[in-house]
């Protein structure tokens, strides 16, 4: 596997870390998750347990080793720097200024072992008006702006599904830690890595900056191309209450699904872009779906060739054919259901193990004494 030989040294909790150290497990390394006496991992007892784990603690963990180190006390520290000697990637997600009080911080641990790739994740990153302050997803994505553009029925923001900032904080953290330890092959020193998800969720704004940019106002997401100003990208209720996602503006879509619907005359106005004007347009689709169950409208719409996707529930999702056939759907040895990875090598694929640790199960392995420090 590609990351045969690295070891990872993961102080962090939740999601964001995790999901970093996880992609590195699913591929090889070895992650020793450092966990705080008492509860250990909050995600362990986050959501619906369906085993020994919860489902949001084995999903971002498995395949790790897990260990108990009280970095309040000297015996701790001691431990965590031996660990941090022989790693080759330290992650931790401490609000700026913590690590240092602890002992732990880049600079110290890079002075012992210079090879080291040192990544710390937080809100704001280590600098700025804001790096103190505490925040998780729903606020970071509040002052990104992103959820200004995801507005409900109502016109107001509305909560997303999924935790953006904290998904793209791991992506980018592990983007940056890969980067490093590729240089690291030529200098032979590690690098301190600055991640905030603040920064991320800012990265990932731009395909929707136009209006900001181009002319300083805020976009209107009911007439942007791609929250609500296009009827080809838009959801369309059909007849069984279900619903289908229309998702390609290209002519060649437009065209096909339009002119096999009667109304190519309605075109010219999808192609002058997004705004107000598709308002007929979207009109007409929406009491045309309405005509016809979701089934029926996949099988016709996979037969134009239009950019479509039904909106399938999460376990209609991972009931489906594609992900199936894809294999990102794994089952342990209990049966129970996993995620696999979505980074595919031909050559070098992921030996995922699904096991996901008890509470300081790996002591004995890494350390050998017994009492807990």
């Amino acid at each position: 596997m590609k990351l045969a030989g690295i070891r990872v040294v993961d102080l962090s909790n939740f999601l964001p870390g995790p999901y970093l150290s996880l992609e590195m497990a699913d591929h090889g390394a070895e992650v020793i998750k450092v966990e705080q006496p008492g509860e250990g991992d909050p995600g362990r007892h986050i959501g619906l347990a369906d085993g020994p784990h919860t489902v949001f603690f084995r999903n971002l963990n498995r395949g790790k080793k897990s260990v108990v180190l009280d970095l309040k006390t000297e015996a701790g520290r001691a431990r965590l720097l031996q660990l941090a000697d022989s790693a080759d990637v330290f992650i931790e997600s401490f609000r700026p200024g913590v690590a240092q009080r602890l002992g732990m911080d880049a600079e110290t641990l890079r002075e012992r072992n210079p090879r080291l790739v040192y990544c710390s994740i937080s809100a704001f990153g280590q600098d700025g008006p804001c790096a103190a302050r505490p925040a998780h997803d729903l606020a970071v994505e509040a002052l990104s702006g992103a959820l200004s553009l995801s507005l409900g029925a109502d016109g107001t923001p509305a909560i997303p599904a999924l935790p953006v900032a904290d998904l793209l904080a791991g992506l980018q953290g592990l983007s940056g830690v890969l980067m490093a330890l590729l240089r690291r092959e030529r200098t032979g020193r590690g690098d301190r890595i600055d991640i905030a998800m603040l920064d991320c969720m800012a990265a990932a704004l731009r395909n929707v900056t136009g209006p900001t940019f181009a002319e300083g106002r805020q976009p209107d997401p009911k007439l942007e191309r791609t929250t609500g100003g296009s009827a080809f990208y838009r959801l369309y209720e059909t007849r069984d209450g279900r619903h289908i996602a229309l998702a390609g503006q290209e002519p060649k879509f437009i065209h096909a699904l339009l002119g096999a619907l009667g109304r190519a005359d309605l075109a010219p106005l999808v192609l002058r872009g997004p705004g107000a004007h598709q308002q007929p347009v979207m009109d007409f689709l929406a009491d045309a779906f309405r005509q016809a169950t979701r089934a029926e409208w996949e099988q016709r719409l996979g037969a134009l060739d239009v950019c479509f996707g039904a909106v399938n529930t999460l376990p209609e999702a991972f009931a489906d054919a594609q992900l199936l056939a894809r294999g990102m759907v794994l089952r342990d040895a209990e049966g129970r259901p996993h995620v696999a990875s979505p980074i595919r090598f031909l050559d070098e694929p992921a030996a995922i193990d699904l096991d996901a640790p008890a509470l300081d199960q790996h002591r004995h392995e890494l350390f050998s004494e017994e009492p807990h420090p």
